[in-house]
């Protein structure tokens, strides 16, 4: 097509979620007709991000600091602890503005068929949280597929030792909805998690 170097650039960005081999194509002529004002700062910021990005080791979030920006917020509910499988989910609850306490990437769900088990799952530090005292709710906050369900079961049991409440988010219709194009298991969910009106 246009070389082996391009040919790599195509194949990188293709391994990227959310892009395919002609996704990944457009990308890199886009970044290639105007490499300083958009591949070189990119490259950079690539580059800047590989070296100071790192793990918080309180929660599991990507940040620049150790512990996150989150976790030393003195703004922060530390009594309210969010449970999330991925720090996308962390950022899009972040991004809505409904949760001021702080997190708990657990980093998977558990999954026979990937090979995620209990031991696998981000949980030391939350476990920590729970032992020092504090904390006064646990909310789970895990998608609504076969995985996640079974997780959230798993650490309901395995939380059910301290004394704190144990709460998962509500799933069902999503705002803007219609009930013809949902799926069976997201209507079951919706009608199960019914609330009385007052």
């Amino acid at each position: 097509m246009g070389g082996a170097d391009i040919d790599r650039l195509i194949a990188l960005l293709a391994r990227l979620p959310g892009l395919g081999p002609r996704s990944a194509r457009r990308a890199a002529l886009a970044l290639l007709r105007q490499p300083q004002t958009r591949m070189l700062p990119l490259a950079h910021a690539m580059e800047q991000a590989a070296r100071s990005v790192r793990t918080c080791s309180s929660c599991g979030n990507l940040d620049t600091r150790d512990p996150c920006t989150i976790c030393t917020d003195p703004a922060r509910d530390r009594g309210l602890v969010c449970v999330v499988e991925t720090v996308g989910d962390l950022w899009a609850l972040e991004r809505a503005g409904v949760h001021r306490g702080v997190y708990q990437v657990l980093g998977g769900t558990l999954s026979a068929l990937a090979g995620t088990g209990p031991d696998d799952l981000n949980l030391a530090p939350l476990l920590a949280r729970l032992d020092e005292g504090g904390v006064r709710e646990v909310i789970l906050a895990l998608g609504a597929t076969v995985e996640g369900a079974a997780t959230t079961h798993w650490l309901q049991d395995r939380l059910a030792g301290f004394d704190v409440p144990v709460s998962r988010v509500g799933q069902g219709v999503p705002m803007g909805g219609a009930l013809d194009v949902l799926d069976d298991g997201t209507l079951a969910a919706a009608l199960t998690a019914r609330k009385i009106c007052s």
